[in-house]
């Protein structure tokens, strides 16, 4: 267990400097002791100090990283039990399931196409998962170089049996996958070879209580680069022991369980697979691996994993300015909505329905919505006729017209008169721009 807050503070230099972020040392005490802080942020503090307090500095769930170079995957580093506390850090790597018994080939052209655009965002696979379904060190070997061949993604290596994975692994080991899995009978073996290839390791138990003997053993082995996997694969029980891994990590400081997790769906049933994944995902693997590969099973997994790991405290928010919907030209409507991104889609959506080339003019509203804007003077005749100007739409459109929400009508006789353009009154809601745009521009 990390210590308290008081017995950080005693090791504190006291000065209150603020440099740290924090009005007082008993507060940046308090910080570090909830693993909201670093200590590198105080610029007084002895070596002495930073040695005694090392342990309670680091978040209380290590960052690993899988793969390299511009793919590389980070998880962990995780400071909170609830999203709104403060916010989820890394996005969970979504991971899919391949078996060296498999078409291979056919398998992985699938997964590498697996790619969703949805809300301004790209979503895909995360990383593949090659199964040693054979038993066989050889087709292991095999499947592990077409792997190599055939996808640039990550790699879970998933094999107990050592010799299996030392001939793998020496494949891959360019690309840093993940090794799975050190367990009770080999993990002296898995250690050596994960550390000697520098790859993060799972550590694989039975329950917690044999999950976290096993994990001080390799510890004791001079490796901390672990993910863990408690053994379970009843959904039930999974969650039970996601969610007791992360509370004791962050709430008891318990350090024997202060890494990231993974954790497999077991169903058969893409739907119940689909199920399970959402389930872990939420609470609180660092990697969901899944047997589907289809794009209607994975897109609502995504779309679940973009909320959820989006800042609560800062809105979501496209670029703002002027956006082209079709071969908009000089002749094309104007509509006028926020950069919060809900607002922003659904216009795009009902726009683009509507088959009728248009702009949409994104003002700059720091994420926020039509009427909460409007209410915080953001969106008002002032900010409109500046993002008018800002983008050029007056050399790009000649009929000089902007239709703007209907909840906001009361800026009509103001956006004019500050802009010179003509202002129509659009529909209240986003839902009624298919109906407006046919009767006004059709």
């Amino acid at each position: 267990m990390g210590l308290s807050g008081l017995e950080i503070f005693k090791q504190l230099p006291k000065t209150n400097c603020k440099e740290c972020g924090y009005p007082t040392c008993l507060a940046f005490a308090m910080a570090l002791a909830n693993g909201k802080a670093s200590l590198d942020a105080c610029p007084d503090v002895t070596e002495e100090a930073k040695e005694a307090l090392s342990s309670a500095s680091a978040p209380p769930i290590k960052m690993v990283k899988v793969g390299t170079g511009d793919r590389v995957i980070e998880m962990g580093d995780e400071t909170e039990i609830f999203r709104h506390d403060k916010r989820f850090n890394h996005p969970t790597a979504v991971t899919v399931e391949v078996k060296d018994t498999d078409d291979l080939e056919a398998r992985l052209a699938v997964i590498n196409d697996l790619i969703f655009e949805r809300v301004g965002q790209e979503y895909t696979v995360d990383m593949i998962a090659l199964v040693n379904a054979s038993g066989d060190a050889g087709k292991f070997k095999a499947a592990a170089e077409t792997v190599k061949e055939k996808t640039e993604k990550n790699v879970v290596l998933v094999s107990e049996d050592a010799g299996a994975m030392e001939v793998a692994l020496d494949v891959l080991a360019d690309r840093k996958p993940l090794v799975y899995a050190a367990n009770k009978d080999n993990f002296e073996k898995m250690t050596e070879l994960a550390k000697s290839k520098e790859c993060p390791l799972v550590v694989k138990g039975d329950d917690l209580n044999s999950l976290a003997e096993l994990v001080d053993k390799i510890v004791a082995l001079g490796y901390k680069e672990l993910v863990l996997d408690p053994g379970s694969r009843e959904t039930s029980k999974v969650l039970a022991d996601l969610t007791q891994i992360r509370r004791l990590a962050v709430r008891k400081k318990f350090r024997t369980f202060g890494y990231q997790t993974i954790a497999f769906t077991s169903k058969d049933d893409p739907q119940e697979d689909l199920m399970q994944a959402g389930v872990y995902l939420s609470k609180y693997a660092s990697i969901v691996v899944l047997k589907t590969d289809k794009k209607e099973h994975l897109l609502p997994l995504f779309s679940w994993r973009a909320n959820l790991f989006t800042d609560p405290q800062k809105p979501a928010q496209v670029q703002p300015g002027l956006h082209p919907i079709g071969d908009a030209d000089e002749n094309s409507p104007v509509y006028c909505t926020t950069n919060f991104s809900l607002s922003f889609y659904l216009v795009e959506g009902e726009v683009s329905s509507t088959r009728i080339p248009s702009y949409i003019l994104s003002v700059d509203t720091k994420g926020t919505s039509v009427l909460t804007a409007y209410a915080d003077n953001r969106y008002t005749a002032e900010s409109i006729a500046a993002a008018i100007k800002s983008t050029g739409l007056e050399d790009k459109v000649k009929n000089k017209n902007i239709v703007i929400p209907g909840l906001v009508a009361v800026l009509k006789g103001a956006l004019e008169d500050e802009s010179g353009w003509d202002v129509t009154v659009g529909p209240r809601e986003a839902s009624g721009i298919t109906k407006f745009a046919k009767e006004k521009f059709a």
